[in-house]
């Protein structure tokens, strides 16, 4: 096992009606500014929730943070935040509204000429106000770790910073929010925690068989419950099941002391900032070409993911059967895994590996994802 540091301040609130616990945790006196989405919070009564624990409190909202939150929406939060001298923020929606959040907190602080440098990593955050998030879709577990991801559509970017300084204060989940949400967007949100989970456990083998087996006990579940919530939308187990899979995904405790990823997830950014596509969809294209490219760097790591989580017979090969099984399941939660299932051409492979090749970057847990292989992935994304 690898040295580690791990660290995690999040208050979690969790269960049915737990909307209401927002007076108690937002503290006293405080000016609020509530951050909402596209409008779903307020045809799901969500919002009316959010207002009648609100109601002795003074607050306002700011709608029209994006499904992959832009930057010049969130500037446009920053401003609101200093003129009205806000000092909490209180984010209302999925994994986007949160992780906007988590910029808008920091950059409302940020004493610089450009705050677009804390999200490239140039400018090292100093301090953020204080924020807390009410969930409504499980999928990205920003609502319990300190990493977000922000979009700069007019530059064609999408960019992951993380900082201990967003760390939510608080974050109430309460599975009853998820129950109106698109079939597709439920199945994007299971596909989006299951890859987490697998980007920091199809990495180097490595002796860490408690971090391992927490992993495995978290993709089982991921992938017993998610077709449920296909068929079962308004099934409060099931959704408490997934909410909470979700936010141990990339909680940061399964990622103790071992190597991690993360390649799939840098591919797919690019592939939604080129292409739009929704972040679960993005990773269901890339991880099964990916792990076929690196399958015998992976090897150790997918036979055991195999026999462990898949229950797979030790006949043929192994890896390459979990790999399917992998795809399988993400075909059976309604999400493509190639390229021409949401019409982008082949030329994406060089769009894409461009672009990664231009920003230096090299991706994996042993930084050997170049930009050749990530045509090779892609190509293999492609494929028929």
């Amino acid at each position: 096992m690898k040295n580690f540091e791990y660290y995690n301040p999040v208050r979690i609130v969790f269960g049915k009606g737990k909307i209401a616990e927002l007076d108690r945790l937002i503290p006293e006196n405080a000016l609020v500014l509530v951050l909402t989405g596209g409008g779903s919070v307020k045809k799901n009564g969500v919002f009316d929730q959010v207002a009648m624990a609100l109601k002795s409190r003074k607050w306002e909202e700011f709608s029209g943070i994006e499904a992959n939150p832009d930057y010049d929406t969130c500037m446009k939060a920053v401003e609101r935040i200093k003129q009205k001298k806000i000092d909490f923020v209180l984010a209302v929606g999925g994994g986007s509204v949160i992780d906007g959040a988590k910029f808008i907190v920091a950059a409302a602080c940020y004493e610089g000429s450009d705050p677009w440098d804390i999200v490239t990593g140039k400018a090292k955050i100093k301090t953020a106000l204080p924020f807390g998030s009410v969930l409504t879709l499980a999928a990205t577990g920003s609502e319990m770790n300190a990493g977000s991801v922000i979009s700069r559509r007019s530059m064609g970017a999408k960019l992951p910073f993380a900082s201990e300084k967003v760390f939510p204060r608080f974050s109430i989940l309460d599975p009853e929010t998820t129950y109106s949400l698109p079939s597709h967007v439920s199945a994007c949100g299971v596909v989006d925690a299951l890859v987490h989970v697998l980007e920091q456990y199809l990495s180097h083998a490595i002796h860490a068989p408690l971090q391992d087996r927490q992993a495995e006990a978290l993709l089982m579940t991921l992938m017993e419950e998610g077709p449920k919530v296909l068929e079962y939308p308004e099934d409060y187990n099931v959704r408490a099941d997934i909410m909470w899979c979700a936010t141990q995904a990339l909680n940061g405790v399964i990622g103790c002391g071992v190597f991690q990823d993360w390649a799939t997830h840098m591919i797919g950014h690019e592939l939604t900032a080129a292409f739009g596509l929704a972040h679960g969809e993005s990773l269901a294209l890339v991880l099964p070409a990916l792990l076929r490219v690196r399958k015998e760097h992976k090897r150790a790591k997918l036979e055991q993911y195999g026999r462990r989580v898949l229950g797979l017979e030790d006949s043929g090969d192994m890896a390459e059967a979990a790999i399917a099984a992998t795809e399988a399941f993400f075909k059976k939660m309604g999400l493509g895994v190639r390229l021409s299932d949401y019409g982008i051409p082949n030329e994406a492979v060089f769009v894409v590996a461009d672009i990664l090749d231009r920003r230096g970057f090299r991706l994996g847990e042993d930084r050997a994802v170049d930009g050749p292989m990530v045509r090779e992935i892609l190509a293999k994304a492609s494929a028929p």
